[in-house]
């Protein structure tokens, strides 16, 4: 489909301060997490709370493909999933290759490869158009390293074949995730069933996203495995059991963006209910990044309140920890009264496109005043107006456009559908935040709830 013939959505403008109360579904990266490492238990496990949308249900169907039993509902509706593992990990048979979509989905594309390389027959990986230009040789020359036999015709990239033998003698591995922090999380939960473990070493610059590698050490700590990561740049999974339990999803923060920017952008006060007091998600830094562009915020039992009122303003900030929030704040900051720069994201480039140039592209078109850095962002203050605003398949800059188009009238978001990658009945929820659905409540906010089978 071309750029032409996708959808234009009108995004709605606030002709008033926004009050409301959102639910956010399950976190894409936790639900995932989980899911992998049920696969891999010695046992069955449940998750409460999981995501429904496209990068769980390719999740889901992969995992499948390896002989997984994952009860959840026609449709992942479920509120509780049951995972049951297979004591072997299925391939193709001779003559039959099994077969792995993995869309453009990060997780699934990198966190697979490693489980399917336990499996007892060849498993053939392939995806969406764009997945085959995201980074993906450095995991498969670490597979490689570590005992697996890998076919991608010396492309380093999708399609490519994993010969499962049914076991990965593991042992140490360098490489360099300075493109990737999934590269590192990819190893670290599949670690624990290879049979010498897998010693992980990063030999590159800093790496981007550490607290998505945190959030792996946690899970795979918390399904029985063992990891050292006392060592800067240096993780070692020791060879264990992994046990089957139940998974308690927390709400995705980082998919809470465009509606806390929603309060910041028309002065109003918009509340996420169940944040977390402690979490390894990056979406947490949204509190302290907010507030810097002149929110308040605050965090009690209820959730995470942001109001504004006081104005917007720019941003310096290193984002290499956080970069999933770029898009959000870029948009953010082009509304902002005075310039933001943006560093630590050159990595962005290899997300489900490349970012940095995407949103210096798309705001521009609407007047901005984005320049593009080698890493990161430059954002002047500049007067905006309607315009069609491009996403390239890419969820975070729909979410993008949305938020723009609270401030500035006749923006209109190509291929809103997009925003199902991650954040399902994105389209209604955000009109439930601006009172075009939904019920008041008693002190005047729109209860604006999570899509169907999210995290309550």
């Amino acid at each position: 489909m071309t750029s032409a013939e996708k959808t234009l959505w009108s995004a709605p403008s606030a002709s008033r301060p926004v009050t409301a109360n959102v639910r956010v579904p399950g976190s894409k990266s936790a639900t995932n997490r989980a899911l992998v490492l049920a696969a891999l238990a010695d046992s069955p496990s449940t998750i409460t709370g999981g995501l429904r949308a496209r990068d769980s249900v390719l999740m889901v169907a992969g995992l499948r493909v390896l002989g997984v039993e994952v009860d959840a509902g026609e449709k992942l509706a479920a509120p509780v999933w049951r995972i049951t593992p297979p004591k072997q990990l299925h391939g193709g048979d001779v003559g039959d290759v099994a077969r792995v979509d993995v869309g453009l989905a990060g997780t699934v594309m990198r966190f697979l490869p490693p489980v399917a390389a336990l499996a007892d027959g060849p498993i053939y990986f392939d995806g969406d158009l764009y997945a085959r230009s995201r980074p993906m040789g450095t995991l498969l020359q670490s597979l490689r390293d570590l005992g697996v036999r890998i076919d991608d015709g010396d492309r380093g990239t999708f399609p490519f074949l994993v010969e499962g033998t049914g076991t990965v003698p593991g042992g140490l591995v360098e490489l360099d995730a300075t493109a990737s922090s999934q590269f590192i999380s990819a190893l670290l939960l599949a670690g624990s069933r290879y049979e010498h473990g897998v010693e992980v070493r990063h030999v590159g610059g800093p790496i981007p996203s550490q607290p998505h590698i945190d959030m792996s050490v946690e899970f795979v700590r918390a399904a029985g495995g063992t990891v050292d990561a006392s060592e800067p740049g240096r993780w070692v999974v020791t060879p264990s059991v992994l046990r089957g339990r139940e998974w308690s999803i927390e709400p995705d923060l980082s998919n809470s963006a465009p509606f806390l920017a929603a309060a910041l952008v028309t002065g109003g006060t918009v509340t996420v209910a169940d944040w977390p007091a402690a979490t390894t998600q990056a979406g947490d830094a949204l509190r302290h990044l907010l507030r810097e562009m002149g929110a308040r915020v605050e965090l009690t039992t209820a959730g995470l309140t942001v109001s504004g009122g006081a104005g917007v303003h720019g941003l310096e900030a290193d984002l290499r920890d956080v970069g999933e929030l770029t898009p959000t704040l870029a948009a953010i900051a082009a509304l902002a009264d005075s310039p933001s720069r943006f560093t630590g994201i050159g990595h962005l480039r290899g997300h489900e496109t490349d970012r940095l140039a995407a949103l210096a592209r798309e705001i521009n078109g609407l007047g901005g005043d984005v320049v593009e850095e080698p890493d990161g962002l430059l954002i002047r203050p500049a007067k905006l107006h309607a315009g069609v605003f491009a996403t390239y398949d890419d969820h975070r800059m729909a979410t993008s456009g949305a938020v723009l188009g609270l401030a500035v009238p006749g923006v209109e978001v190509e291929d809103i559908a997009t925003t199902g990658k991650t954040l399902p009945d994105f389209p209604a929820m955000w009109a439930a935040m601006l009172g075009a659905d939904g019920d008041r409540d008693p002190d005047g906010a729109h209860e604006t709830p999570a899509p169907t089978g999210a995290h309550s």
